[in-house]
């Protein structure tokens, strides 16, 4: 049984265009184990889940038939219609923040079955799943989702991998699922870990594909969101086959590659640009041994995005965690090789599903003395703070600082001052770090667009132009356009005098024609 609830028509693209269930799946080698060894210090993994089956060509899958596609009343708040949940939802449907969007999705599958949420990649669809459900949907009630401002689903911007997480509970809970396994790619991934991490009692079962503890750098990805801002989303259309699949697929299959370049060429660029911003800022490497469901990391072996190497990360750092190398396939794997994935997932959800969540760590009580109400007599003045308090105040201002730091000014710029940096000027640093960036650029009463325009236009005005190409870029990664930009410099040439604004446009100009640049 299939049950669609969308929130807005699908993007206007050919809706003839072939998608993954409308192509025959090319043979593929067998999809084979690879060893793992534990990096120095860490635990040695438990046996590797094996694929040894060959994958033999299949008859094409037909797309479900179509939908209509109903448009809510509120944007971003489903619709009650559905089904009564089954005996593995069993908890009623849960009011809904008002102030939080509900995702869009799709149910297919037994409605009495355990239900398994399936997570897309950035610039996807859920239609990136489409060969692995009509065999999923045997044994599960399948939950697929978009992402916000994908396949049409309302542009409601997330503010980090967490809001997405929080965002697809609350959805989850307005539908009365308590708990469910979780299968998500890339970003998708992302979002499983932080479910696993911050709500174990509600994953019965993780895996995760072409994910990563950290998804390349942050300067990466605040670099897409600019060329993304300057450019729209064609740059990232047209180089996203050749990060998606190998080459030998893309040459066999034109039609699925067209089709994936629509994918993102309709997706909402503020939405893409946000979820950049939030592979920018997600970091769980030091995190990882505190996933206690049982996962399995699933990666193309040719994947050049999120590789073997970020795989093997995973699993040496969650303790229940099996690697499973899908040969003849890059970073959307389900696509390329969905019957080797097909498979994989089958044996993984069939074998390691938790009925019931582990013990939940419960905070300490408060001693019974502390918590007796008690009421001042008179005001008391504050304490002296002690040196040990001072410092660690100090220290945290330090760190806050250089987070703020890296995010505006990029890695680079930062790694590059701190290694240029000696025994003298180390206190310099020091003082930048935690006054400059841990005070003034941490406190709320700006943003940090403003912020940028404020700095750009005293660095004209003080003539201090040798750190104007760093706050240009700063400014870039902060969300101001370069038609912004350009209007902050020409207001500076009015107030701050023609010579000093004309030696900063030359500046400006050669950053952002650097930084907005399309990939070839």
């Amino acid at each position: 049984m299939s049950e669609v609830t969308e929130t807005t028509p699908q993007p206007a693209y050919d809706p003839q265009q072939p998608v993954p269930g409308q192509v025959p799946p090319q043979p593929a080698p067998s999809a084979q184990v690879a060893p793992t060894a534990p990096a120095p210090g860490t635990r040695q993994p438990q046996q590797d889940l094996r694929y040894t089956q060959p994958v033999q060509p299949q008859q094409a899958v037909q797309p479900a038939p179509p939908v209509a596609r109903q448009p809510h009343a509120v944007p971003g708040v489903v619709p009650g219609d559905h089904a009564a949940p089954g005996p593995h939802s069993t908890p009623p449907p849960q009011p809904v923040p008002q102030d939080r969007p509900l995702l869009q999705y799709r149910f297919d599958g037994p409605e009495d079955a355990p239900v398994l949420v399936i997570g897309p990649s950035l610039g996807t669809t859920w239609h990136m799943w489409d060969r692995q459900i009509p065999e999923l949907a045997r044994h599960w009630r399948v939950f697929r989702y978009d992402l916000p401002g994908h396949g049409g689903a309302p542009a409601h911007p997330a503010t980090g991998v967490g809001d997405l997480a929080d965002r697809l509970l609350a959805t989850l809970d307005s539908l009365g699922v308590r708990r469910f396994g979780y299968a998500g790619c890339s970003i998708g991934g992302a979002i499983g870990t932080d479910l696993a991490l911050r709500h174990p009692d509600r994953v019965a079962s993780l895996a995760l594909v072409a994910a990563s503890p950290r998804f390349g750098s942050a300067d990466e990805f605040r670099q897409r969101g600019v060329i993304v801002r300057t450019n729209g989303l064609e740059p990232m259309a047209r180089t996203a086959p050749e990060a998606w699949f190998t080459r030998g697929f893309a040459a066999a299959q034109p039609a699925i590659v067209e089709w994936a370049v629509q994918m993102v060429r309709t997706t909402d660029p503020g939405c893409y640009i946000a979820a950049c911003e939030a592979l920018a800022a997600f970091d769980i490497r030091a995190e990882l041994g505190r996933i206690s469901v049982p996962t399995l990391v699933l990666v193309g072996a040719e994947d050049q995005v999120t590789g073997p190497a970020e795989a093997r990360t995973l699993v040496a750092g969650i303790p229940d965690a099996r690697l499973a190398l899908v040969p003849g396939a890059s970073h959307l794997a389900p696509v390329e090789q969905p019957g080797a994935v097909t498979d994989l997932l089958l044996m993984h959800f069939s074998t390691a599903w938790q009925d019931t969540p582990g013990p939940i760590p419960v905070p300490p009580a408060v001693p019974a003395a502390l918590s007796v109400p008690y009421a001042p007599v008179a005001e008391i003045a504050p304490a002296a703070v002690a040196p040990e308090s001072a410092a660690a105040a100090g220290r945290d201002r330090h760190d806050s600082g250089m987070k703020v730091r890296r995010e505006v000014l990029g890695d680079a710029h930062v790694d590059g001052a701190l290694a240029a940096s000696d025994a003298f000027t180390e206190d310099f640093e020091e003082l930048v770090t935690r006054y400059a960036w841990g005070e003034v650029w941490s406190r709320e009463g700006l943003d940090r667009r403003t912020r940028s325009c404020v700095t750009l236009t005293a660095l004209v005005a003080s003539g201090h132009l040798e750190g104007l190409a760093a706050h240009t870029r700063a400014a870039l990664r902060n969300g101001l356009t370069p038609e912004e930009i350009k209007e902050v410099l020409l207001q500076s040439a009015v107030y701050c005098g023609i010579p000093a604004a004309g030696a900063a446009f030359a500046i400006a100009r050669s950053v952002i024609q650097e930084e907005t640049r399309p990939p070839a």
